[in-house]
């Protein structure tokens, strides 16, 4: 498709405004949808509809992003309202931007010969995936990698037409498996050392194992109950390598500084105020009747989520003015991961017995922000990242 010049169709605000209204249905459905176990293809279709996968592409391509600055403040804010509605569906749109921005497509606009014509036109192309309607998504994680791509034990051998490779290997955690067209995974490809990024696209594919992909453990609903975060073995499976392939495009990702995680932080921080905000309904009826032990718990509820709000807003801030970006996004990404945890267990405190209930929302609330913590990059690796930052930074 060629470049799209002027204002996009669908602005930044009238997508929250559409995104906004769907959170509430969705919320008026809580009770209902957090006992699912599997994703929808009408609330898909009604994200569609509003505009959203737009999130994803560059605004001169017709879409609403605006670069790093600009338009991660955008997206976080349509997802963490998204995130006040539906917890899993909120976690796989945040993959849609996400996966778009890694591979480069919506950051790197040139790239080195022999490789410009092949990139621009990949670009065009996943862009135009985009305005068709089409989700994207990722399946990364292999067992034992610890969540570290560099890691990958798959492998990618050239097809026959010397263009397509095929993948083979066991991946995991392919969140919003039957909902996204087309994912994005890593294998090495034969002859060289290091993993690389590779487009999977999963348009009426069947995963019974005849086309090259078996389904082998479908996603239990521990935790984002209905993300479909599917684990999947390849076997020969087509694929497309990135036109810019390699580490070069890798060290210029590395370089730009980007806000990774960013998206999660918003859904997680949406959950956050969703809990809290309820909570506090329910215990208006008792508050002059509530002990002191239940008064501390509330109190610290009340401080650790400022804590979050505040450090939502801050990792925000810190992107928009450029300074140390990933590896502020990665401290506010392990300290919501925390303080998220710590409120959704306080709430259940004071709330009594009745948390413990699958007619009340806490204790899903409380495995949907767990999540965080083990989002790429997962504890260990996070934490050895801004370890190894205190004096690298």
């Amino acid at each position: 498709m060629p470049k799209m010049t002027g204002r996009p169709a669908v602005d930044a605000q009238l997508i929250l405004n559409n995104v906004r209204e769907i959170s509430a249905d969705f919320a008026s459905q809580r009770p209902e949808r957090q006992r699912r176990r599997e994703l929808l293809k009408e609330d898909f279709d009604r994200l569609r509809e509003s505009g959203y996968p737009l999130v994803a592409v560059p605004t001169e391509y017709g879409g609403i992003w605006e670069g790093d600055r600009t338009g991660t403040r955008t997206v976080c804010e349509i997802l963490k309202t998204l995130a006040h509605g539906d917890s899993s569906v909120a976690l796989v749109c945040a993959m849609h931007p996400a996966v778009i921005g890694s591979a480069g497509w919506s950051t790197i606009s040139a790239v080195p010969e022999p490789y410009g014509k092949a990139w621009e036109e990949q670009r065009n192309w996943a862009f135009q995936t985009v305005h068709d309607g089409h989700f994207w998504g990722t399946i990364m994680s292999e067992p034992g990698s610890g969540g570290d791509n560099t890691q990958s034990n798959s492998g990618a051998k050239l097809g026959d037409d010397g263009v397509r490779y095929l993948i083979s290997g066991q991946k995991h955690f392919g969140s919003g498996s039957g909902m996204t067209s087309y994912m994005v995974t890593h294998a090495v490809p034969e002859g060289e050392i290091s993993p690389d990024t590779f487009i999977l696209d999963m348009r009426d594919v069947d995963w019974d194992g005849s086309a090259g992909v078996e389904l082998v453990a479908p996603w239990d609903g521990h935790g984002m109950t209905a993300t479909q975060s599917h684990g999947l073995v390849f076997d020969n499976f087509p694929a497309t390598r990135l036109a810019f392939p390699g580490n070069e495009r890798r060290r210029i990702i590395a370089d730009m500084d980007r806000p990774q995680g960013a998206f999660f932080v918003a859904v997680i921080t949406g959950i956050v105020e969703t809990a809290v905000t309820t909570a506090r309904q329910q215990l208006e009826s008792k508050r002059g009747r509530m002990r002191s032990y239940e008064q501390v718990e509330w109190t610290k509820v009340e401080i650790d989520a400022w804590l979050v709000r505040q450090s939502y807003e801050g990792m925000l801030r810190e992107v928009e003015i450029g300074s140390s970006t990933s590896r502020n996004v990665l401290l506010a990404k392990e300290a919501v991961a925390a303080l998220a945890e710590s409120v959704l267990s306080r709430i259940s405190k004071v709330i009594g017995g009745g948390a413990y209930s699958r007619n009340a929302p806490y204790g899903f609330w409380l495995e949907d922000v767990r999540a965080l913590g083990f989002l790429r990059p997962p504890w260990a690796l996070a934490y050895e990242r801004v370890f190894e930052g205190s004096w690298n930074s």
